[in-house]
């Protein structure tokens, strides 16, 4: 269903298990980017009022996993740790059109989003069937569910709204784009590391 090309190397739940803390805080402030992503989406296309309604419920929806992750955190008497930089996102973000029409400008971002979703989600199921932790890996086996809803909104608002544009020849070279750059990942207790 997500059509990634590349999946994660299970190896890379041993490296998260080692550091839980970090992979805790590290996801904590993506849902807060996701959350924050779809916020600006809204307010770059606010005049798709479908647009505006479910992506207002997604940006509520991360915030919301944003405190399980926080809460998670507290329970197990860690401390939130500073903000992330996100390298696979950055990376990533390099193949949006910086240069087309606004409309393009607005399915890229879409697709950009849905990627984002997509390889979360790859990892999430990963965790929820890898992880020794009964908690976190129950916990990342309904994340990865409402990852995989998020996905679908991104790429059906992508292609409802991107009539004029070969939808689904952007999102292939973005799979491949994505492919390329997720080699150089797995290697951190990052979600996307």
């Amino acid at each position: 269903m997500l059509h990634l090309k590349l999946a994660t190397d299970p190896r890379w739940v041993n490296i998260v298990e080692k550091n839980i803390e970090e992979i805790l805080t590290d996801h904590a402030w993506c849902e807060q980017k996701a959350a924050t992503n779809a916020i600006t989406i809204i307010t770059l296309n606010s005049e798709y009022p479908d647009l505006v309604t479910d992506l207002l419920l997604l940006a509520q929806e991360e915030l919301e996993h944003f405190q399980m992750v926080h809460n998670i955190i507290k329970k197990r008497g860690y401390t939130l740790g500073r903000e992330r930089k996100d390298s696979y996102v950055n990376e990533l973000y390099k193949f949006m059109n910086k240069g087309g029409s606004r409309l393009q400008s607005m399915v890229d971002r879409l697709l950009f989003s849905a990627m984002i979703e997509a390889r979360s989600c790859e990892r999430f199921k990963l965790l929820s069937k890898e992880l020794k932790d009964p908690e976190l890996s129950k916990f990342y086996h309904d994340l990865m569910i409402s990852e995989a809803g998020h996905y679908t909104t991104f790429i059906g608002f992508a292609r409802k709204y991107g009539q004029d544009i070969d939808v689904d020849q952007r999102w292939q070279e973005l799979v491949e784009f994505e492919a390329e750059v997720i080699k150089n990942y797995g290697k951190e207790e990052t979600i996307h590391g």
